[in-house]
Protein backbone atom coordinates (compact mmCIF):
# COMPACT_ATOMS: atom_id res chain seq x y z
CA UNK A 1 0.00 0.00 0.00
CA UNK A 2 1.76 3.21 -1.39
CA UNK A 3 2.07 6.55 1.89
CA UNK A 4 -0.53 8.39 -0.08
CA UNK A 5 -3.33 5.47 0.31
CA UNK A 6 -2.40 5.03 3.96
CA UNK A 7 -2.88 8.54 4.19
CA UNK A 8 -6.43 8.34 2.68
CA UNK A 9 -7.96 5.63 4.64
CA UNK A 10 -6.62 7.78 7.68
CA UNK A 11 -8.60 10.22 6.39
CA UNK A 12 -11.43 8.25 6.75
CA UNK A 13 -11.12 8.17 10.33
CA UNK A 14 -11.07 11.88 10.57
CA UNK A 15 -14.04 12.31 8.20
CA UNK A 16 -15.91 10.27 10.95
CA UNK A 17 -14.50 12.31 13.87
CA UNK A 18 -15.28 15.37 12.30
CA UNK A 19 -18.80 14.23 11.44
CA UNK A 20 -19.26 13.21 14.79
CA UNK A 21 -17.56 16.45 16.39
CA UNK A 22 -19.58 19.30 14.49
CA UNK A 23 -22.81 17.28 12.81
CA UNK A 24 -21.19 18.03 9.37
CA UNK A 25 -17.88 19.07 7.52
CA UNK A 26 -17.53 15.32 6.92
CA UNK A 27 -17.34 15.46 2.81
CA UNK A 28 -15.19 18.98 3.03
CA UNK A 29 -12.36 16.13 3.83
CA UNK A 30 -14.36 12.89 2.10
CA UNK A 31 -13.96 14.99 -1.04
CA UNK A 32 -10.25 16.42 -0.83
CA UNK A 33 -9.11 12.97 -0.13
CA UNK A 34 -10.62 10.84 -2.68
CA UNK A 35 -9.22 13.71 -5.17
CA UNK A 36 -6.22 14.57 -3.89
CA UNK A 37 -5.09 11.48 -2.05
CA UNK A 38 -6.63 8.29 -3.90
CA UNK A 39 -7.14 10.08 -7.08
CA UNK A 40 -10.79 10.08 -8.08
CA UNK A 41 -11.96 12.59 -10.02
CA UNK A 42 -14.22 15.03 -8.85
CA UNK A 43 -17.38 13.81 -10.20
CA UNK A 44 -16.55 10.67 -8.83
CA UNK A 45 -15.52 11.46 -5.80
CA UNK A 46 -18.47 13.59 -5.46
CA UNK A 47 -20.77 10.97 -5.37
CA UNK A 48 -18.07 8.48 -3.35
CA UNK A 49 -18.69 11.34 -0.75
CA UNK A 50 -22.23 10.92 -0.63
CA UNK A 51 -22.23 7.31 0.30
CA UNK A 52 -19.66 7.51 2.78
CA UNK A 53 -20.79 10.65 4.66
CA UNK A 54 -24.44 9.31 4.70
CA UNK A 55 -23.70 6.29 6.08
CA UNK A 56 -21.44 7.26 8.84
CA UNK A 57 -24.24 10.22 9.75
CA UNK A 58 -26.91 7.32 10.09
CA UNK A 59 -24.55 5.62 12.70
CA UNK A 60 -24.82 9.23 14.11
CA UNK A 61 -28.03 9.30 13.49
CA UNK A 62 -29.17 6.13 15.37
CA UNK A 63 -27.14 6.44 18.76
CA UNK A 64 -28.77 10.24 18.93
CA UNK A 65 -31.89 8.88 18.96
CA UNK A 66 -31.79 7.22 21.89
CA UNK A 67 -30.56 10.58 23.55
CA UNK A 68 -33.80 12.88 22.19
CA UNK A 69 -31.23 14.90 20.53
CA UNK A 70 -33.11 15.34 17.13
CA UNK A 71 -35.69 17.94 16.20
CA UNK A 72 -37.71 16.37 14.08
CA UNK A 73 -40.18 18.78 12.87
CA UNK A 74 -37.22 21.42 11.61
CA UNK A 75 -35.06 17.85 10.27
CA UNK A 76 -38.55 17.20 7.83
CA UNK A 77 -38.86 20.55 6.67
CA UNK A 78 -35.65 20.64 5.72
CA UNK A 79 -34.80 17.26 4.14
CA UNK A 80 -38.21 16.89 2.07
CA UNK A 81 -37.38 19.47 -0.41
CA UNK A 82 -32.85 18.69 0.30
CA UNK A 83 -33.74 15.39 -0.67
CA UNK A 84 -35.60 15.98 -3.86
CA UNK A 85 -33.39 18.94 -5.02
CA UNK A 86 -30.05 16.38 -4.42
CA UNK A 87 -31.42 13.67 -6.27
CA UNK A 88 -32.11 15.65 -8.98
CA UNK A 89 -28.91 17.27 -9.35
CA UNK A 90 -26.73 13.83 -9.04
CA UNK A 91 -29.18 12.22 -11.39
CA UNK A 92 -29.98 14.82 -14.11
CA UNK A 93 -27.25 17.76 -13.73
CA UNK A 94 -24.49 16.32 -13.29
CA UNK A 95 -23.97 13.74 -16.15
CA UNK A 96 -25.30 16.13 -18.28
CA UNK A 97 -22.52 19.05 -17.53
CA UNK A 98 -19.98 19.83 -20.34
CA UNK A 99 -16.59 18.67 -20.08
CA UNK A 100 -15.43 22.13 -20.55
CA UNK A 101 -17.38 25.57 -19.61
CA UNK A 102 -15.32 27.94 -21.41
CA UNK A 103 -11.56 28.90 -22.16
CA UNK A 104 -9.54 31.83 -22.08
CA UNK A 105 -5.98 31.58 -23.58
CA UNK A 106 -4.22 28.55 -21.97
CA UNK A 107 -7.07 28.61 -18.75
CA UNK A 108 -9.93 26.45 -19.42
CA UNK A 109 -12.77 25.87 -16.50
CA UNK A 110 -13.53 21.96 -16.84
CA UNK A 111 -16.43 20.46 -14.87
CA UNK A 112 -13.72 19.24 -12.44
CA UNK A 113 -12.05 22.73 -11.62
CA UNK A 114 -15.70 24.11 -11.42
CA UNK A 115 -16.62 21.65 -9.18
CA UNK A 116 -13.66 22.19 -6.81
CA UNK A 117 -13.77 25.77 -6.65
CA UNK A 118 -17.78 25.76 -6.01
CA UNK A 119 -16.82 23.49 -3.11
CA UNK A 120 -14.35 25.87 -1.83
CA UNK A 121 -16.69 28.85 -2.43
CA UNK A 122 -19.68 27.09 -0.30
CA UNK A 123 -16.94 26.59 2.55
CA UNK A 124 -15.51 29.80 2.60
CA UNK A 125 -19.17 31.44 2.94
CA UNK A 126 -20.22 28.76 5.65
CA UNK A 127 -16.87 29.08 7.70
CA UNK A 128 -17.55 32.66 7.83
CA UNK A 129 -21.21 33.22 8.78
CA UNK A 130 -20.45 30.37 11.99
CA UNK A 131 -17.05 32.71 12.80
CA UNK A 132 -18.99 35.94 12.54
CA UNK A 133 -22.38 35.41 14.38
CA UNK A 134 -21.89 35.79 17.92
CA UNK A 135 -25.13 34.85 19.52
CA UNK A 136 -24.13 30.77 21.26
CA UNK A 137 -28.05 29.16 21.92
CA UNK A 138 -28.38 27.02 24.69
CA UNK A 139 -30.68 24.69 25.44
CA UNK A 140 -32.96 27.09 27.65
CA UNK A 141 -32.86 29.71 24.40
CA UNK A 142 -34.41 27.67 21.69
CA UNK A 143 -36.71 29.75 19.76
CA UNK A 144 -40.18 27.62 19.02
CA UNK A 145 -40.04 26.25 15.33
CA UNK A 146 -43.93 26.80 15.40
CA UNK A 147 -42.92 30.70 14.81
CA UNK A 148 -39.74 30.40 12.47
CA UNK A 149 -41.27 30.36 8.52
CA UNK A 150 -41.68 27.15 6.68
CA UNK A 151 -41.16 29.06 3.68
CA UNK A 152 -37.68 30.76 4.65
CA UNK A 153 -36.35 27.30 5.85
CA UNK A 154 -37.93 25.19 2.96
CA UNK A 155 -36.45 27.41 0.45
CA UNK A 156 -32.96 27.19 1.95
CA UNK A 157 -33.34 23.83 2.10
CA UNK A 158 -33.29 23.54 -1.35
CA UNK A 159 -30.62 25.89 -1.98
CA UNK A 160 -28.17 23.66 -0.11
CA UNK A 161 -30.11 20.48 -1.84
CA UNK A 162 -28.92 22.03 -4.93
CA UNK A 163 -25.28 22.80 -3.96
CA UNK A 164 -24.97 19.55 -1.94
CA UNK A 165 -25.55 17.89 -4.97
CA UNK A 166 -23.43 19.83 -6.97
CA UNK A 167 -20.17 19.20 -4.54
CA UNK A 168 -21.43 15.64 -2.89
CA UNK A 169 -21.84 16.89 0.12
CA UNK A 170 -24.11 16.17 2.87
CA UNK A 171 -24.57 19.95 3.18
CA UNK A 172 -23.52 19.53 6.97
CA UNK A 173 -21.12 22.40 6.92
CA UNK A 174 -24.82 24.64 5.37
CA UNK A 175 -27.12 22.36 7.74
CA UNK A 176 -25.64 23.29 10.42
CA UNK A 177 -25.20 27.31 10.38
CA UNK A 178 -28.93 27.13 9.22
CA UNK A 179 -30.44 25.32 11.94
CA UNK A 180 -28.35 27.90 14.42
CA UNK A 181 -29.21 30.90 12.83
CA UNK A 182 -32.40 31.00 11.15
CA UNK A 183 -33.94 28.31 12.88
CA UNK A 184 -32.48 29.57 16.74
CA UNK A 185 -31.52 25.79 17.50
CA UNK A 186 -28.54 25.41 19.69
CA UNK A 187 -25.28 24.18 18.64
CA UNK A 188 -25.67 20.66 19.76
CA UNK A 189 -29.07 19.82 18.57
CA UNK A 190 -28.19 21.37 15.37
CA UNK A 191 -25.47 18.81 15.07
CA UNK A 192 -27.52 16.15 15.97
CA UNK A 193 -30.29 17.45 13.44
CA UNK A 194 -27.91 17.89 10.99
CA UNK A 195 -26.73 14.45 11.07
CA UNK A 196 -30.15 13.18 10.58
CA UNK A 197 -30.58 15.10 7.83
CA UNK A 198 -27.51 14.03 5.89
CA UNK A 199 -28.29 10.39 6.25
CA UNK A 200 -31.23 10.52 4.41
CA UNK A 201 -30.10 13.36 2.22
CA UNK A 202 -26.95 11.89 1.11
CA UNK A 203 -28.44 8.38 0.89
CA UNK A 204 -31.13 9.07 -1.46
CA UNK A 205 -28.79 11.45 -3.17
CA UNK A 206 -26.30 8.68 -3.80
CA UNK A 207 -29.29 6.61 -5.92
CA UNK A 208 -28.94 9.60 -8.41
CA UNK A 209 -25.62 8.33 -9.22
CA UNK A 210 -25.36 4.09 -8.83
CA UNK A 211 -26.40 3.92 -12.70
CA UNK A 212 -23.97 6.84 -13.89
CA UNK A 213 -20.78 5.66 -11.85
CA UNK A 214 -18.54 2.64 -12.00
CA UNK A 215 -18.58 1.90 -8.28
CA UNK A 216 -15.60 0.43 -6.70
CA UNK A 217 -17.58 -1.22 -3.76
CA UNK A 218 -14.76 -3.00 -1.66
CA UNK A 219 -13.19 -0.14 -1.63
CA UNK A 220 -16.22 2.37 -0.67
CA UNK A 221 -17.27 0.01 1.75
CA UNK A 222 -13.82 -0.40 3.66
CA UNK A 223 -13.45 3.47 3.78
CA UNK A 224 -17.01 4.22 5.00
CA UNK A 225 -16.23 1.31 7.47
CA UNK A 226 -12.99 3.23 8.84
CA UNK A 227 -15.19 6.88 8.69
CA UNK A 228 -17.71 5.10 10.90
CA UNK A 229 -15.45 3.86 14.09
CA UNK A 230 -14.37 7.70 13.75
CA UNK A 231 -17.89 9.38 14.51
CA UNK A 232 -18.07 7.48 17.87
CA UNK A 233 -14.67 8.58 18.41
CA UNK A 234 -16.08 12.37 17.31
CA UNK A 235 -19.06 11.84 19.49
CA UNK A 236 -17.23 10.66 22.64
CA UNK A 237 -15.43 13.85 22.45
CA UNK A 238 -18.00 16.55 21.44
CA UNK A 239 -19.20 15.76 25.20
CA UNK A 240 -16.37 17.64 26.53
CA UNK A 241 -16.38 20.35 24.05
CA UNK A 242 -18.23 23.58 24.51
CA UNK A 243 -20.71 24.73 22.15
CA UNK A 244 -18.93 28.01 21.31
CA UNK A 245 -15.81 26.02 20.59
CA UNK A 246 -17.30 23.90 18.23
CA UNK A 247 -18.85 26.44 16.86
CA UNK A 248 -15.38 28.81 16.35
CA UNK A 249 -13.65 26.06 15.16
CA UNK A 250 -15.97 24.56 12.42
CA UNK A 251 -15.69 28.14 11.19
CA UNK A 252 -11.93 28.53 11.02
CA UNK A 253 -11.74 24.88 10.12
CA UNK A 254 -13.78 25.03 6.51
CA UNK A 255 -11.96 28.46 5.91
CA UNK A 256 -8.36 26.77 5.99
CA UNK A 257 -9.73 23.62 3.86
CA UNK A 258 -11.35 26.50 1.23
CA UNK A 259 -8.26 28.25 1.07
CA UNK A 260 -6.23 24.87 0.27
CA UNK A 261 -8.76 24.14 -2.09
CA UNK A 262 -8.86 26.94 -4.15
CA UNK A 263 -4.57 27.27 -3.79
CA UNK A 264 -4.26 23.66 -5.15
CA UNK A 265 -7.07 24.12 -7.91
CA UNK A 266 -5.61 27.62 -9.54
CA UNK A 267 -1.69 27.28 -8.73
Amino acid sequence: MEFTETLGYFGALIVGLVLGLIGGGGSILTVPILVYLLGFSPIVATGYSLFIVGNTALIGTLRNLKKNKIDFKTAIVFAIPSIITVFTVRSLVIPNLPEVFFSVGDFQLTNSLFIMLLFAIIMLLAGWSMIRSKTINTENSIKEFENTHYFAIGTQAIGIGALAGLVGAGGGFLIVPALVLLVKLPIKKAISTSLFIIAIQSLLGFLGDVKTLNIDWQFLITFTAISIIGIFIGLALSKKISAKRLKKGFGYFTIFMAIYIMFKELF
